[in-house]
């Protein structure tokens, strides 16, 4: 069976697997104190124009926005989110376990709008009783969204005026970053990203790594010990190691975005053979998550064959489903689903 559920059913990069092999019996320091993980730091601050960046590298995603926007806020202070966010929807609340709650906006296929972050925050600052209640200290949004969309360099330039208006730092959830950059539609760059907001992170876990996440302060201006930070929350790896050859193969030879290329050509051509299938879809999304309408019959004629996630149900009997492609996807997975396909 093909399974397009996620983009991180396989393990790693074939160059990863090697790297580490290679590598494994080299005796180095633990807890990113190693040569792996100072090399990958150089790659990164060069492919993103900024010398003085600081980097860290973390186990996962959740540890990832956990540790961050903990790291950032002051204990009476809350992150606002899309409503749709990851942090606000898939993180079993691990926000709110850190002490601070996530402060929803109305999504726009996924995205939040500057005008009305700006109209919140204005808003809030406008009631005479704001002291009594959890003030909005950071902006949280994903590139590429939940639901496969991504911002314009229009749309974060403006985020990002509404931010610094009011001096709370924007961060941007990095998880499938290779994939939103990839994408045809994006007009903006790795370095771009650094630019427009104050904290980002570029995902390793559903891009070709076994695991990790580098967590990046453009300007180099991380939260003073921050290190300790990370490891408070479990998120440090003894074996640091493992994350810095992971990143430092995904930064050599331009890597990263050859692979984040490959998924984004697979996603294209799944949406060509639902379009041409008559299937609708729920969103036009340009980058490695599809959301076609698929019909009972049509269902029925995937499952048991190919794996894919059922996002919503809808009243007439139809769903909105998810395919996912990625690094690994194969040509010949996109073939047998246009053969299973029937027409609507």
């Amino acid at each position: 069976m093909y399974s397009f559920t996620c983009d991180y059913t396989e393990g790693a990069h074939p160059k990863i697997l090697e790297r580490l092999a290679e590598t494994n019996f080299i005796q180095e320091p633990g807890y990113g104190e190693d040569s792996f993980c100072a090399s990958a730091k150089e790659r990164i601050r060069k492919a993103i124009a900024c010398p003085e960046a600081d980097i860290f590298f973390l186990t996962g995603g959740t540890q990832t926005n956990c540790t961050v926007i903990d790291g950032l806020l002051k204990p009476f202070e809350g992150v606002i989110a899309a409503k749709t966010g990851h942090i606000a929807v898939h993180e079993a609340g691990a926000i709110e376990f850190s002490g601070h709650k996530v402060l929803t906006l109305p999504q726009h296929e996924g995205k939040i709008l500057a005008e009305e972050l700006s109209a919140y925050l204005k808003g809030f600052y406008a009631d005479d009783t704001w002291p009594h209640m959890v003030r909005p200290g950071m902006v949280y949004i994903s590139f590429s969204t939940e639901y496969g969309t991504i911002y314009s360099r229009a749309e974060l330039e403006a985020i990002k005026s509404v931010c610094g208006k009011y001096e709370i730092p924007l961060f941007i959830d990095g998880a499938r970053l290779g994939y939103g950059l990839a994408s045809p539609a994006a007009d903006v760059s790795l370095q771009d990203i650094a630019r427009l907001c104050d904290v980002f992170y570029i995902g390793g876990t559903k891009v070709g790594a076994l695991c990790g996440e580098a967590v990046v302060f453009p300007i180099g201006d991380a939260p003073e010990n921050f290190f300790t930070h990370i490891k408070m929350h479990g998120a440090l790896l003894a074996k640091g190691r493992l994350l810095g050859i992971q990143f430092d193969t995904l930064f050599t030879d331009g890597l990263y975005m050859e692979i984040s290329r490959h998924a984004i050509d697979m996603a294209l051509k799944i949406k060509e053979i639902f379009a041409s299938c008559g299937v609708p879809f729920f969103m036009d999304s340009p980058t490695n998550q599809q959301f076609p309408i698929l019909t009972p019959d049509q269902m029925a004629a995937l499952d048991g064959k190919v794996a894919y996630e059922i996002w919503e149900r809808l009243p007439d009997g139809r769903a909105v489903t998810r395919f996912a492609t990625s690094w690994a996807t194969k040509p010949e997975a996109l073939e047998f689903l246009a053969l299973l396909l029937p027409n609507s």
